[in-house]
């Protein structure tokens, strides 16, 4: 497995590739699920490329922009954009609603979050119903679907 992480930039897109899109922590006390997702990836037997969008150190830069830019571009270049939204006040993702609405309508989508995560309901709703994205509420069914979702 390969992963390539925020401002990071391999010299080819894969189409066998995964972008971990959700909430992301902004200091190192945050709640930060992307190291599960990575565990659970390889217990899958995951050999594509994952899209982190977190820096590989732990250290934000200051180029917000630049983050803005390379979250697209990977987003844009993934064979799967596995959405995993765990919710709380405390890691609300508001950014992630924007991304999860300009690719809601891109193939090779999924939606996972936990139950308990809070203001999903909308999401969910027009996944399932409106786009026909699957849904799922644990981590690993999330991930494994995205992997299936690159044939």
């Amino acid at each position: 497995m390969r992963i390539v992480f925020a401002h990071e930039h391999p010299k080819v897109k894969r189409p066998d590739s995964i972008f971990l899109a959700g909430p992301s922590p902004r200091g190192k006390e945050d709640y930060n699920w992307r190291p599960e997702a990575l565990d659970l990836l390889t217990e899958l037997g995951f050999s594509g490329t994952v899209y982190v969008p977190l820096p590989r150190d732990g250290e934000w830069t200051d180029n917000y922009d630049g983050q803005i830019d390379w979250e697209l571009e990977y987003l844009d270049a993934a064979g799967a954009r596995v959405f995993w939204i765990p919710r709380s006040a405390e890691l609300p993702g508001f950014t992630t609603n924007v991304e999860y609405g300009l690719y809601l309508k891109q193939p090779n989508m999924v939606l996972g979050y936990p139950e308990n995560a809070i203001k999903m309901r909308y999401l969910d709703y027009v996944a399932r119903h409106k786009f026909g994205v699957p849904v799922f509420h644990t981590l690993r069914e999330t991930l494994a679907c995205g992997i299936r979702l690159l044939g």
